[in-house]
């Protein structure tokens, strides 16, 4: 009796979790698919179709220009032995650290009309104006397109090298055997095998890049991200940014359709024969050369002069960056991304541990509820969040108003809003990495647990958790580095004169003074490399 009691409380906890964390998307779908709004209508009629145009063709584009750098960097690591290889294989993933937008401004500062580079180059030809010589425009779409690539690329890198890695080495040797090229077998062999992994890749790349706001913002390129942010910002209405985000979660489910669709019939077995330290092909000569030059190339446009530049501004101008401001926005940052890191992994740990008490197919369904938000861009999440907040907001204050107390915006107006944002969106990251660890727990343990008289509470706290140590700081740092370097959902949800590391250089590169945030620019990125550390290791230790 006391183990059905016990298991429809862990059912009520689980289910109250992903009802919760799932409602801000009922409330955004519900709000798209009301009456007419006069400012959709007016977008729709004018300029909305360009902003559809603009987001598939970023989305495409930056696809592109990933599979350009990622598709040969892993093979080349996880099939080539060329000078460098070893660091180049955790190298290539630094980038990942970087924020987008952070790289985009950096790159605009060095590229502009005022900017060193042309500065330079007109001074070592002696031309007078833009009328002498053609430089290209790095604030374009193509510069977004480019600039998000060099900074999403090192997922498609890292999903790939795994999966040839995971690849039947027979495979690639019998391509050897009947005469095919090193050319001829990444296409023929590697590529059609890594099919699935290279499109889950993409799938992630396309959700970043529409999720991206600050660089498209900052390039002048206006998608719908940038559409729901001004829509709301500038027209105030709801409504509208709710339609245009609709417009968003539709293209994003008609991409993930189309993918499952183009594989319904397709599978492929193979024996496990992974590939070891020893590489297949040993490059020598220019072959080897190329290979080094073509890894310094990407590795030093997306991350080491990026950085370099950061530093030489944190340098220059130290006495205006680390200043007292620095230290509160680094302060309110952490404090945030800590609060919701917490909460995220005692969330997972509450609907993990009910998957694995209950046998059933549905207690599944509250973590894939809980998990939604994950695919909502900040601008969209920051809508989601924003509908169910006020409703709330205005029933409590129509509560209270007959007692004269009147509390105003207590759930949307506070620090409240951002904490809940990001909970919704990086609860997914958190439920993903306690979920894997609870797997490698043989269910054997639990039995012993209950067979010596342990509740479900106590063999989760004394059993369960102990073994999930790493588990659960995995989970704690890859949620606390997303908070640090989340953008559009500061921009949206922070309270009055709250400030993050993020909207701080944000703030300061709107006014063209990245200079004055190098400080807190570098904090995000030295943050972002945490993880990067921990992911190495791992991958480290299995080979």
């Amino acid at each position: 009796m006391s183990f059905k009691f016990s298991l429809s409380r862990w059912q009520s906890f689980a289910w109250v979790i992903g009802t919760v964390l799932v409602t801000p998307l009922c409330f955004l779908l519900f709000e798209s698919l009301q009456g007419d709004s006069e400012v959709f209508s007016h977008l729709w009629e004018t300029v909305l179709w360009d902003y559809i145009r603009n987001t598939l063709v970023l989305i495409f584009g930056v696809a592109v220009v990933s599979c350009a750098i990622a598709l040969p960097l892993g093979w080349l690591t996880a099939y080539c032995d060329f000078p460098g290889r070893k660091q180049f294989e955790w190298a290539l993933m630094l980038p990942l650290a970087m924020p987008t937008y952070i790289i985009a401004y950096v790159y605009t500062d060095l590229f502009d009309y005022a900017g060193p580079v042309q500065i330079a180059l007109r001074d070592w030809f002696n031309w007078q104006s833009p009328d002498d010589y053609w430089f290209f425009d790095i604030r374009t779409l193509p510069g977004a397109i480019m600039m998000i690539a060099l900074v999403l690329y090192p997922y498609l890198y890292l999903i790939f090298k795994t999966a040839l890695r995971e690849q039947s080495f027979k495979l690639v040797q019998a391509s050897q055997l009947m005469g095919l090229s090193p050319r001829q077998s990444f296409f023929k062999v590697s590529l059609p095998l890594a099919r699935g992994a290279i499109v889950a890749a993409l799938a992630l790349i396309s959700m970043e890049t529409m999720a991206d706001f600050a660089t498209v913002n900052y390039f002048a390129v206006s998608t719908l991200t940038t559409a729901v942010y001004d829509t709301w910002l500038g027209y105030y209405s709801l409504t509208a940014a709710a339609k245009i985000s609709g417009i968003m979660l539709l293209i994003l489910f008609i991409a993930l359709m189309m993918e499952r669709f183009s594989r319904r019939d397709q599978a492929v077995f193979e024996r496990q024969s992974g590939v070891n330290s020893d590489a297949l092909y040993s490059l020598k000569g220019k072959h080897a050369w190329c290979a080094t030059t073509f890894c310094c190339v990407v590795l030093f446009f997306a991350f080491l002069l990026p950085v370099a530049v950061l530093v030489g501004y944190a340098i220059s101008y130290a006495e205006q960056a680390w200043s007292d401001q620095f230290f509160l926005y680094a302060w309110q940052s952490f404090k945030v991304a800590a609060i919701v890191s917490i909460i995220t992994i005692g969330l997972s740990l509450l609907v993990v541990f009910y998957q694995r008490i209950a046998k059933q197919q549905y207690p599944l369904i509250p973590g894939r509820l809980a998990s939604t938000g994950y695919a909502l861009p900040g601008t969209v999440l920051a809508i989601a969040v924003l509908l169910p907040l006020t409703l709330l907001d205005d029933k409590l204050n129509a509560w209270l108003e007959p007692l004269g107390f009147v509390p105003g915006l207590l759930l949307s107006g506070t620090l409240f809003a951002i904490i809940f944002a990001y909970v919704v969106r990086f609860y997914a990251i958190a439920h993903g990495a306690i979920e894997s660890s609870f797997m490698r727990i043989s269910p054997s343990l639990d039995m012993a647990s209950q067979s010596m008289g342990q509740s479900q509470g106590k063999t989760l706290r004394k059993v369960h958790i102990p073994l999930l140590r790493r588990g659960i700081l995995t989970a704690g740092l890859l949620v606390f580095i997303e908070c640090m370097k989340e953008l559009p959902a500061a921009l949206l949800l922070r309270p009055f004169n709250f400030e993050t590391l993020a909207t701080h250089v944000f703030q300061y590169v709107s006014d063209e003074q990245l200079e004055l945030a190098s400080i807190s620019a570098l904090s995000i990125v030295v943050v972002g490399l945490i993880p990067l550390y921990f992911v190495n290791r791992s991958m480290e230790q299995r080979s």
